[in-house]
């Protein structure tokens, strides 16, 4: 089967890199830094046990570029080479198998909760939705250079840990995300208003990125189709913003949509086309295409290799990403690779509480507990237990609240 099923075909991306198939596990935050964004040995563990599982990239979960604003709990930092011992052994740990290892970094501007960040920034002081968030001030000329410059320093000290590349988080509703939508950025500066100025900030940190490490150094994007938002960031604009990062040279365009504002519609209706395809956004991905040159991937909803295969062979994505499924099957890939006819267990988190069934927060900190078991070296749960489970996912965001709280006290 391996010869057989379009997944296992390699993909020589602009950098040089062969891939060894065409299988992503893509960002899921992990919460196993320590309170102040330290890296520990945890990471190690975990990376290298999906390494182990068969894909050709590891995305990792965020990387802050600065530890004073995170998007969730235990988030990881670099700022600077302090863990750097750490950080070679994580990036070790799917290197030494053969395995394409890129962090995602990010910076959350005014999506970093209150209890984690009493001071957020923004490009425009216009506040979120829901009081989880404070208001955030509106960033300074001078700010915006220096978290230019961060991103720039946090990928140079990642790859001289090893890490083969890097991907830019330009997508649900993080700062980036905020830079290119006209809902958020509604600045009159060379960082605001027309769609040109609002991609400045990312434009000017690809390159400053691609400059300091070279042709060779992996540099991703994951970049929103829309913010789904009345006045935000269109797929019109999305696809624009896609053909100038294309020309700027980018190695892999990862495509995805929402904020938390507005977020992807897993449980609910869903256009029929999408329900058959499994996958969020390959409808927007066959439109791209025509567009630009630089592989593709679509993240979100596959969960049958039939139509992971499909998609493949349509020619409108290059790479299939995937997480949850290598939460509860650390080995998924080997499946796909060497079988036929596979099905991730992966399913919508149910306990049977109406009301829990209907928090995020359950079935993010669910899958959350699942990786900590495999940084510990145990086998992840694959089943929801009821009450059980609600009783222990609440305690472990609880935990992870209080280690916070106590390094910001």
């Amino acid at each position: 089967m391996t010869s057989q099923t379009p997944l296992a075909q390699t993909l020589k991306l602009r950098s040089g890199t062969v891939l060894k198939n065409r299988i992503c596990k893509s960002s899921m935050n992990e919460a196993l830094a320590e309170a102040d964004g330290s890296v520990t040995n945890a990471f190690r563990t975990l990376y290298s046990t999906w390494a182990a599982g068969g894909c050709s990239v590891l995305i990792t979960g965020n990387v802050m570029v600065d530890k004073r604003h995170a998007n969730e709990p235990l988030a990881a930092a670099v700022e600077d080479e302090k863990d750097i011992f750490l950080l070679e052994q994580w990036a070790k740990s799917a290197t030494a198998q053969g395995v394409e290892i890129w962090p995602q970094l990010n910076h959350p501007g005014k999506q970093s909760p209150k209890f984690l960040n009493d001071a957020p920034v923004a490009p425009s002081a216009i506040p979120l939705a829901s009081d989880m968030f404070i208001p955030p001030r509106e960033l300074t000329e001078a700010e915006i250079l220096d978290i230019i410059a961060r991103f720039i320093k946090t990928a140079e000290v990642l790859g001289k840990a090893g890490f083969t590349g890097i991907q830019l988080h330009a997508a649900h509703g993080y700062l980036i995300s905020q830079f290119l939508s006209p809902k958020h950025n509604q600045r009159q500066d060379q960082w605001g208003g027309s769609l040109e100025n609002r991609m400045r900030f990312i434009t000017e940190i690809y390159k400053g990125i691609r400059k300091s490490l070279g042709k060779k150094f992996n540099i991703s994007v994951k970049l929103n189709s829309s913010d789904f938002q009345k006045g935000g960031f269109t797929e019109e604009e999305s696809i624009e913003v896609a053909k100038v990062l294309d020309g700027l040279g980018i190695d892999l365009l990862e495509i995805s949509g929402g904020s938390w504002e507005n977020p992807v519609n897993r449980r609910g209706e869903q256009k029929a086309s999408t329900k058959a395809r499994e996958a969020y956004f390959l409808d927007y991905a066959e439109k791209l295409r025509k567009e630009i040159k630089v592989p593709l991937m679509v993240t979100g909803g596959f969960r049958s290799q039939s139509s992971m295969e499909d998609a493949l062979e349509s020619g409108a994505i290059d790479v299939v990403g995937m997480a949850r499924p290598f939460v509860v099957e650390p080995d998924f890939a080997n499946k796909l690779l060497t079988s036929s006819n596979n099905v991730s267990p992966v399913k919508p988190i149910t306990t049977g509480i109406k009301k829990v069934d209907a928090m995020a927060i359950m079935e993010i900190s669910w899958y959350t507990n699942q990786i900590h078991r495999i940084s510990e070296g145990r086998k992840p749960a694959t089943k929801v237990r009821g009450l059980l489970s609600v009783i222990n996912v609440f305690y472990q965001f609880w935990r992870r609240g209080q280690k916070v709280k106590k390094v910001r006290a």
